[in-house]
């Protein structure tokens, strides 16, 4: 007769029933500490004063005006693309296409920069762009969109996929069609005056945009029946249709609302920040946006924190590297740690760790793993 014995892992994790406010943002503050504990080693190690290098990072995105424009610059898409995939995230649709959602968007709005804006008054001609960058960065993201509730494709693939795509396209405009005079620059031509958003405190009002848009997706997702029934596709599509929602409409609309904000994003970044288009528009800000939105749990403005921390790292980075002499690789290890540390402290939020001989039988309940 054969007997097996029970053996107890030596680790396991278990999902936490509750953790009060306190102890949650005591682990988030002792993770930002142990991140900069761990980037100031990296700066010693480099062969700098970490306290310098800190107040480096500091000073160079915040201390003087024109570095403090740079970084708000950096903050507006990083905000805004955070809130277009906000709600695609909440259905549970890995919408990892922002990139090339933003330059749909950005692509559509230099049409009408490049071609009308002779014919417009500023107001109008800004108007239309935006329209333009909202229906373009909108299609763009109905696409894969379509797919999946039509034919249940992987969205993560397919929105990855996209951005490859329309990254391509631009890059035969700038070297055909939209190619400046005279030819061989493979750059599109700087947009007129009129095309151009106008400044606001010394930087271009796309700042006042993203900020009134936070307010927006927090009632949208919060109050409105749209957000319910994202919420609800989220936590399961069988209940979604067992209530009589129409899934696949929602999954499509949900996107195209994701797809319009980044397409806005990608107006904002050509009309505003570059005044013109190129192949990297977006500048990897689809991606980083990511990180923004798991970090803030979704909460539009707990985005703008986090988004503003990433902003002053992004510039002030740029200092360290210029008047330290650190290396750009350094400054990239910084942020990753920072990251790192913050999106690892939400692991210890959700749950815990149980080892063996702890004796504590309640803890079997709700294991994930062994």
């Amino acid at each position: 007769m054969h007997t097996s014995e029970h053996k107890t892992p030596l680790v396991r994790l278990a999902k936490r029933e509750h953790m009060n406010p306190g102890a949650q943002w005591a682990i988030r503050i002792a993770a930002i500490l142990l991140a900069l504990v761990v980037g100031g080693l990296v700066i010693w190690i480099s062969g700098s004063n970490p306290i310098a290098g800190y107040k480096t990072i500091v000073v160079g995105s915040l201390g003087k005006t024109s570095a403090f424009r740079q970084t708000v610059k950096n903050f507006i898409p990083l905000l805004g693309t955070a809130l277009a995939i906000a709600p695609c995230f909440k259905m549970r649709f890995w919408n990892i296409g922002a990139e090339g959602q933003i330059t749909a968007g950005a692509m559509c709005a230099t049409y009408f920069a490049l071609y009308w804006a002779d014919k417009l008054p500023q107001v109008p001609l800004l108007i239309v762009m935006f329209v333009a960058g909202a229906i373009g960065g909108g299609i763009w993201a109905l696409i894969p969109a379509f797919f999946k509730a039509r034919w249940g494709t992987n969205e993560t693939l397919f929105t990855l996929m996209m951005n490859y795509i329309v990254i391509g396209f631009v890059k035969y405009l700038q070297g055909g069609p939209w190619e400046k005079m005279p030819r061989g620059s493979q750059q599109i031509a700087q947009f007129d005056s009129n095309a151009c958003l106008p400044k606001v405190g010394g930087v271009y009002c796309g700042w006042i945009i993203v900020l009134i848009l936070v307010g927006v997706m927090f009632w949208y997702m919060k109050y409105t029946k749209q957000g319910y029934e994202i919420a609800v596709v989220g936590e399961s599509e069988n209940t979604a249709r067992y209530a009589g929602m129409n899934v696949p409409f929602i999954i499509m609309r949900t996107m195209f609302l994701s797809g319009a904000i980044s397409g806005v994003v990608g107006f904002m970044l050509a009309s505003g920040a570059n005044n013109t288009l190129y192949d990297g528009v977006a500048a990897g800000v689809g991606f980083t946006a990511i990180t923004v939105a798991w970090l803030a749990q979704l909460n539009p403005f707990a985005m703008v924190g986090i988004s503003a921390i990433l902003a002053i790292l992004e510039k002030g980075a740029d200092s360290l590297q210029t008047e330290m002499q650190v290396p750009a690789s350094i400054s990239d290890i910084i942020t990753g740690v920072l990251l790192f540390f913050m999106l690892g402290c939400e692991f210890f939020i959700n749950y815990r760790l149980i080892f063996a001989g702890s004796g504590k039988k309640q803890d079997n309940k709700k294991e994930v793993g062994a």
